[in-house]
């Protein structure tokens, strides 16, 4: 916030993780510089909770909040917006009613968007238009495919929030079919330790229907509804009976996903789990276990419907990630299921089925280091390293058991990508030993492939590939004196001087009809090829 350049800072931690404790203390530090704060939530009710929080922890200075919703009277929300324009109104946590033209700022020197994720392309250009010399932080446990791909390609800045509240568990996650007896044993179960339960039923015109069948399943339940269409008054009671545990299940449309925190209630059911999206479902997982006591999430489905492919996908991603801090994997996987977006347009997904997830990220992320590059130096960005592919029969991956957790294989394998040179491979593979102790032979191959890929760049070659019985290489180019000692050291070689490949026998065992090479062997074989051949 101190650097001349305004900040744009994405914070990823996932739910419960403390983000709203960063917003506070980044909004208390504005304030004491004399700048007025914007705090834009997307909830009525996450606007009552934000107050309330913000209004405690700055009881004891001189800090005037002020919160701006449909909560509000007209009188009040006239009065809020005159301190704005006066100066007098230090930090405003608001809605959408925040984008209105009504709403003008003596000295705006921050704008903090929760949950950043339920906010359209449109919203985030209106705050563009403050945003000249405005520091931004924006808090997310799943961002949005665009912003997470703005953030992962480095054209915003992010931070990421890893370490777990302390005594905090696991929410133990059930994904399967609608049974009234399981629900009525979960609702049974939670009243058992005193606790609550939250049921999401998302259709307004059917809540009062599925708080009626509750009440037959679990008639000593005291249960009671909560929906955006109630008046403000109503909500905000039930809100705060439900907090102070006069009810014990609230029957609720998804208006209690973002950032509802009470940690008495340890159980959610979400009825339709089939027609959320994956952050919905991460957010919702999120509202129960965020005390001392083990959480519980039930999302279910139609037993009679078929469910969808994509759906399917994501009920299975959120069964699969329930450890602590799965929101930045759940978003990544979103951003693979539904793809980027566009980066300048308003489209928030779509746009990677063309050229897959990795290589548009990759791309997007050298366009995005060499514009920086020109930026920084001033000169014209020399031409890319050479992008080699190695198709060959060879068992090079990182197994299961020697990295526990898909986000420690996927970090393996980026580190052994991104190796440039033998230091780098050598660096690798003592970080590897050091963390996971000794190499199994698949990782070893692909460390062997590493290396494999930067002799192949070196002598200009971008592919080598099996085809057939033999394997490929190109492109290449050979002088005359290359094409002679190739014919005589690899006899049957056919060389396509035109399509600029050369197709070399695959080599077999010294043994009379033995059988071709594979692995190690094949690799070494491959690695002597280059040097003797096209090294020269």
């Amino acid at each position: 916030m101190e650097k001349s350049v305004p900040m744009d800072r994405l914070i990823c931690g996932d739910v419960g993780y403390g983000k709203t404790e960063i917003a506070v203390r980044a909004a208390f530090k504005a304030v004491q510089d004399g700048k007025q704060v914007a705090v834009l939530v997307p909830t009525t009710l996450l606007v009552q909770q934000h107050f309330g929080t913000f209004g405690e922890r700055y009881a004891q200075f001189p800090v005037k909040v002020r919160a701006l919703s449909r909560f509000q009277t007209d009188t009040e929300a006239k009065a809020t917006l005159e301190g704005l324009r006066e100066g007098s109104v230090d930090v405003v946590i608001g809605t959408h009613r925040l984008f209105s033209s009504e709403t003008k700022f003596k000295d705006l020197g921050l704008v903090i968007v929760d949950e950043e994720q339920r906010f359209g392309v449109e919203h985030k250009e209106q705050l563009k238009k403050l945003r000249a010399n405005v520091d931004v932080l924006t808090m997310s446990a799943t961002p949005i495919p665009r912003t997470l791909e703005m953030a992962v390609t480095g054209i915003r800045e992010m931070s990421t929030i890893t370490t777990p509240p302390e005594e905090r568990h696991p929410v133990l996650t059930f994904v399967g079919p609608y049974e009234q007896k399981q629900i009525g044993a979960a609702i049974r179960r939670e009243l058992l330790r005193e606790g609550q339960v939250f049921y999401i039923h998302n259709r307004v015109e059917s809540i009062d229907r599925a708080a009626a069948r509750l009440r037959e399943i679990v008639p000593e339940a005291r249960i009671a509804t909560a929906h955006g269409q109630m008046s403000e008054s109503a909500l905000e009671q039930v809100v705060v009976d439900f907090w102070e545990k006069k009810f014990d299940v609230l029957v609720s449309t998804t208006i209690v996903e973002s950032g509802i925190d009470i940690s008495n209630a340890n159980t959610l059911i979400v009825e339709r789990g089939d027609n959320f999206g994956l952050s919905q479902l991460h957010q919702l997982r999120g509202r129960v276990g965020r005390g001392r006591e083990r959480g519980y999430a039930y999302f279910l489905y139609p037993p009679e419907k078929p469910l969808t492919e994509t759906a399917h996908e994501r009920l299975a991603t959120i069964a699969q990630h329930t450890e602590m801090g799965a929101g930045m994997y759940v978003a990544m996987k979103d951003l693979e299921i539904r793809g980027a977006g566009n980066l300048l347009g308003g489209e928030q997904s779509g746009h990677i089925a063309g050229v897959g997830f990795d290589l548009y990220v990759r791309m997007v992320g050298e366009a995005v280091a060499d514009y920086r590059r020109q930026l920084e130096t001033g000169e014209i960005e020399e031409e890319p390293p050479l992008e080699v592919k190695v198709e060959l029969p060879v068992d090079a991956h990182v197994p299961h058991d020697y990295a526990p957790g898909e986000r420690l294989r996927l970090q393996a394998y980026r580190a052994i990508a991104s190796a440039n040179s033998e230091e780098d491979v050598k660096a690798v593979r003592e970080e590897l030993v050091d963390r996971y102790g000794k190499l199994p032979e698949p990782v070893e191959n692909l460390l062997l492939v590493a290396g494999l890929r930067m002799l192949a760049r070196a002598c200009g070659v971008g592919e080598i590939v099996l085809q057939g019985t033999n394997i490929r290489f190109a492109p290449v180019e050979l002088r005359e004196s290359q094409e002679l000692r190739l014919k005589r050291l690899y006899p049957g070689t056919v060389i396509k001087a035109t399509a600029h490949q050369v197709l070399v026998p695959r080599p077999k065992t010294a043994k009379v009809g033995g059988k071709p090479l594979l692995g190690r062997e094949l690799l070494g074989w491959v690695g002597e090829f280059l040097t003797s051949v096209l090294g020269s």
